[in-house]
């Protein structure tokens, strides 16, 4: 198995255990309530939000990773495409930041 399938496998078993939110209303309430421990953002999103997100988790200091594409972050979680994912669980989201560490994901 690749390790961007890790990545993403594990994106799908997050949702399952319900510790993931997708989209971007969801994953920003989750990043201004302080719930979200990390964020995933496509790498086909849009300026706008990519800047938007990364300015509210660098002011409440939640790691954000570029990962993926909409496509592909919205077929691990069982959904359409989505832009962006906030991870609701420490565990979580620790383990999925190393698998894109060593993947070499942008941060």
């Amino acid at each position: 198995m690749k390790r961007l399938d890790k990545a993403l496998a594990m994106l799908g078993l997050c949702m399952k255990a319900g510790k993931l939110v997708s989209g971007e209303f969801s994953a920003m309430d989750a990043i201004k309530s302080r719930k979200a421990f990390l964020t995933v953002m496509a790498s086909d999103a849009s300026e706008n939000t990519k800047k938007r997100f990364r300015d509210k988790c660098a002011y409440r200091g939640i790691p954000i990773v570029e990962y993926g594409d909409k496509e592909a972050l919205g077929r691990a979680v069982g959904k359409e495409g989505r832009a962006v994912l906030a991870i609701l669980e420490e565990g979580f989201a620790t383990n999925i930041l190393h698998i894109m560490e060593v993947n070499g994901c942008q941060k």
